[in-house]
């Protein structure tokens, strides 16, 4: 119970934090409507890496990274598994400015969409059926020439942690596309940062970066049956960060 308790007031409490913060931060990045994309990426980078370090000190939630060494120097497709919102602050800390392939309807949010419009995400209007996929490449081809990387969830929407659900296509059939790699990206943010306000434990995030797999040439079914195995299988080999810790660990991080 008092776990629960514990966990209920740092979520509150990283909440009060968020509202504080985002709307400094929303309003820099608005005015910066001039300055080139890459630019303006780095200050909402910077409001990401501002949310994490207070994700860090209110909630105790840390992180570690393996496979750095798998990012090549040119822009990528990047498929990531989605079972937080932690992922998609931390893959804008990778050095890389990184195009999000994302609803329309974000940008209508306070304050955040507002200044999610100037990060240069890839936004498609999901009522356009078949259209969406040719927003999605031309806007992805744009992207690729300001030397953006593209990030793409497969599976469409978070999933929670230690559940599944079936990849879509359309981040292979980007990269086919384009004729460009795609980077596999595994974690088990979900279980320390699940969906919505409360939920939030502290503990260790581990993110792996997985080789690229080429997709010139390749269908897109086949080759995004490859990433899904790779991912839901690192996520199976990473775990549930809680039980790592163990029942004295967890009780003393409440305390």
């Amino acid at each position: 119970m008092a776990a629960d308790v514990a966990s209920v007031l740092r979520s509150l409490a990283f909440t009060l934090f968020q509202l504080v913060v985002t709307p400094l931060y929303a309003i820099a990045v608005v005015g910066s409507f001039w300055l080139p994309p890459a630019q303006r990426f780095a200050l909402c980078a910077n409001w990401c890496r501002t949310v994490l370090w207070g994700a860090r000190a209110i909630c105790g939630i840390r992180h570690e990274v393996t496979g750095l060494e798998n990012l090549p120097a040119t822009p990528h497709v990047v498929l990531s598994k989605h079972s937080s919102t932690w992922e998609t602050l931390f893959l804008t800390q990778l050095g890389k400015p990184m195009a999000y392939v994302a609803k329309k309807e974000l940008l209508a949010i306070p304050f955040f969409g507002w200044a999610f419009r100037f990060a240069s995400p890839i936004t498609i209007d999901r009522k356009a059926g078949r259209d969406a996929m040719a927003q999605i490449v031309e806007q992805g081809r744009e992207r690729f020439a300001d030397g953006f990387w593209i990030v793409i969830y497969p599976e469409g929407t978070r999933i929670p942690a230690g559940q599944r659900a079936k990849y879509k296509t359309g981040g292979t059939r980007l990269a086919v596309a384009l004729g460009t790699p795609v980077i596999p990206v595994a974690h088990n943010a979900g279980w320390l940062w699940p969906k919505g306000v409360l939920g939030k434990q502290p503990g260790t995030v581990t993110l792996s970066i997985g080789a690229p797999i080429p997709a010139a040439g390749r269908a897109p079914v086949e080759l995004m049956q490859e990433v899904e195995n790779w991912i839901e299988g690192e996520v199976e080999r990473l775990g549930n960060p809680l039980r790592r810790r163990g029942p004295d660990a967890r009780a003393e991080a409440a305390a």
